[in-house]
């Protein structure tokens, strides 16, 4: 028995010796990654966080050499998605390519979420930032942001705002927006923005809140004009068009921004590397200029430094949507 014992424990000592050396099943933040990383979009193909991310999935591809895959996952405006990578392993093999309402919004807007994504994600870095343009149907009697707003306030009540659907971030823009001037909109919610910029062409709606890419081509024809652009900075694409800021507006700063995140728990080493490599990418002038023709600005912030926006945004999001009077749905 005691010769028995002594195999059943080397032979023990061995197995777990063979376990933890083996490429393909060691979590070691060392050898990471050593397999393929699936990268969770919690929304269907086409959107801009899809489209940015592929402009440095090859880059992380060579920086790693390992695929990085895309796993499109929508429903329940993202969270299906999101909850997916919450209750994954927090081995550095499963992260989460989130958007503003992931990370902000939804938990204030959603009853019964089941995750909260301030505690149960561990952020690597924000990618993109599409700040809103002020659009506005190309008949609308106004060329700036201080005309429309002396506009609204003059027919109160009168001039109609799109959005894809309530809680979304150009119905969250707009609401930002009449909060801080006092101006009475009336809001036309749409089951997309596609069909939101037909309203708006239309002349169903006068007033959109949205990222460049949704409505550039339509700004280009002439049939929207652009008033301003919610942004810190004016778009390299749009030139001309000042910032909210700039037009007396400082406090209207709003988009939709994509995110990098892993599961709680995840190796901080893994997630430096991840952060490290992905502000080097999105350095190189080549891949900036790519975002830029997207009306998309590259960001690359540190682990902390998403965190703290993470944390500053759900607070003010938060009050922004209570003051609305959106209910949780």
């Amino acid at each position: 028995m005691k010769k028995i014992r002594q195999f059943l424990g080397s032979a023990a000592a061995l197995l777990a010796g063979v376990l933890a050396s083996s490429p393909s099943l060691s979590s070691d933040a060392d050898s990471w990654p050593n397999r393929p990383v699936r990268v969770v979009i919690p929304y269907a193909p086409g959107n801009t966080g899809d489209i940015t991310f592929r402009l440095i999935q090859n880059q992380l591809e060579a920086k790693f050499g390992v695929r990085f895959l895309i796993d499109n996952k929508s429903g329940a405006s993202g969270n299906i998605g999101a909850e997916d990578v919450v209750r994954s392993a927090a081995d550095g093999y499963t992260l989460l390519l989130g958007s503003t309402n992931n990370y902000v919004t939804n938990s204030s807007l959603i009853k019964g979420m089941r995750f909260d994504p301030v505690k149960d994600l561990a952020p690597i870095s924000m990618i993109s930032n599409a700040p809103s343009v002020v659009v506005v149907n190309a008949n609308l009697p106004v060329n700036t942001l201080t005309e429309l707003t002396a506009m609204a306030k003059k027919e109160a009540g009168k001039l109609a705002f799109a959005s894809p659907g309530n809680g979304t971030p150009p119905h969250l823009a707009a609401e930002l927006y009449k909060q801080l001037t006092g101006v009475e909109l009336i809001h036309v919610p749409y089951r997309g923005s596609a069909p939101a910029v037909q309203g708006l062409l239309g002349g169903d709606t006068q007033i959109y809140m949205t990222a460049l890419s949704s409505v550039a081509g339509n700004i280009t024809a002439g049939k929207l004009k652009a008033l301003a652009v919610a942004g810190p900075q004016r778009l390299t694409v749009l030139p001309n068009v000042p910032t909210s800021a700039q037009q007396g507006i400082p406090e209207l700063i709003t988009g939709n921004w994509w995110g990098l995140s892993a599961p709680l728990g995840t190796d901080s080493k893994i997630i430096q590397k991840l952060a490290e490599a992905i502000q080097v990418i999105l350095s190189d002038p080549s891949v900036k200029q790519k975002f830029f023709e997207l009306g998309v600005s590259p960001v690359g912030s540190a682990p902390f430094e998403f965190a703290k926006q993470i944390a500053q945004e759900a607070m003010v999001w938060k009050k922004v949507i209570a003051r609305s009077g959106l209910q949780p749905e």
